[in-house]
């Protein structure tokens, strides 16, 4: 009897001892996170790092950590970089490293804009999760969260000097700044990971909705003053296009694509079509012999409208320049391009220009017959 009252005073004594331990460890944790939100962006890493070396010198020796909790503490280190990303510039600036894989590479063994979009996409995010600003969702902050906002894109813009190939090591670097009264700007730049050089560059506005009644929403100050310590002082890094996009229909477009229905695979955690998939429609109806012998080199994009998988989509492009009509000896194609629903609502306007590939010129010549020659 005496030996089964000591084990259980025993084992209720360790009970007793994890349980205040581990209220210490979420005591800690809720301080760290108090402290994170009113530190200035610089100050964050070294804030984690102090946390991370006070919990394992405290309760390293001590069995209070679950195998969860232990691995936890083992990936600190490696989260305050980010893992594969770092923070540069006062913490202002995230930059993370990719390696084009075998199926994210297009029939020119290049990587595909859709895949260079998502890199794109990636580090914004992240950026949002290492500087301790994003709550849930798509790098929505608290107060986004407490509210029902979420982040869309209004415009893309993405200029590509030279796209990476398989097994290339790329590198993004991202940052966002204040931009009016109700946006927030976001720039990227992807550099070759051995050379530095830049390989392409691209401008972003992301403006805030409400996720129960779908309609934007304006840029509150609470929201403003949670991201402003990780703001930046800065320009658009492209010059926005100051043409204006113009309206088309199935009998001004060159070509048309109808009956576009999206995927469930298709949509994003915000429950709507991801913009990324924007582009791949766009681009569906593009000629092929002007994919061929051309390569994308720039692509606008103003969205105007979300759609989930009960829309469907009429996909419009028509040719601008096609570099043999226009007087023109850059022999460059441009269009316009067009994503309507079947009752005519826009979803997105935008615009593309390719170059030619470095082919031999009789392949060019036959192209520029091709392209002249809209699809029926």
């Amino acid at each position: 009897m005496a030996t089964t009252a000591r084990g259980f005073l025993l084992v209720n004594k360790h009970f007793q001892v994890e349980s205040f331990q581990n209220k210490e460890i979420n005591q800690m944790k809720k301080a760290v996170k108090d402290e994170m939100r009113m530190a200035s962006a610089s100050s964050r890493r070294k804030i984690i790092s102090q946390e991370y070396d006070v919990r394992k010198k405290h309760f390293g020796f001590v069995n209070v950590a679950t195998g969860e909790e232990r691995q936890k503490l083992d990936s600190w280190k490696s989260n305050i970089s980010g893992g594969s990303g770092r923070l540069l510039q006062d913490g202002l600036v995230y930059r993370q490293n990719f390696l084009v894989r075998s199926f994210e590479i297009c029939f020119d063994g290049k990587l595909s804009l859709a895949a260079l979009t998502n890199y794109l996409q990636d580090t914004a995010l992240e950026q949002c999760r290492v500087i301790g600003i994003s709550a849930d969702g798509f790098g929505s902050t608290p107060e986004m969260s407490r509210q029902d906002l979420i982040w869309v894109t209004s415009t893309l813009q993405i200029v590509v000097d030279s796209y990476p190939s398989w097994h290339d090591c790329v590198e993004v670097d991202t940052w966002f700044y204040p931009s009016g009264q109700n946006s927030v700007g976001r720039d990227w730049v992807v550099r070759d990971g051995k050379t530095g050089s830049t390989l392409a560059q691209a401008t972003s506005l992301w403006v805030l909705m409400n996720k129960k009644t779908r309609k934007l929403s304006k840029l509150k100050e609470e929201i403003r003053d949670e991201l402003a310590p990780h703001m930046r002082n800065c320009d658009p890094i492209i010059v926005k296009d100051s043409r204006k996009l113009l309206r088309l229909d199935v009998d001004t477009a060159d070509f048309a694509r109808e009956g576009v229905k999206p995927e469930w695979d298709q949509l994003d955690l915000n429950q709507h079509v991801n913009h990324v998939q924007y582009i791949n429609w766009i681009l569906e109806v593009v000629p092929r012999s002007c994919v061929e012998h051309h390569k994308l080199s720039a692509i606008t994009l103003e969205y105007r409208k979300e759609c989930t998988t009960d829309s469907v989509l009429q996909s419009l492009a028509r040719i601008v320049k096609d570099g043999v009509r226009h007087n023109s000896n850059d022999k460059v194609i441009e269009l316009e391009h067009l994503l309507l629903l079947e009752n005519g609502s826009e979803i997105a306007r935008g615009s593309t220009s390719w170059t030619p590939r470095d082919f031999p010129a009789e392949i060019t010549t036959n192209h520029k017959v091709l392209i002249t020659e809209p699809a029926k």
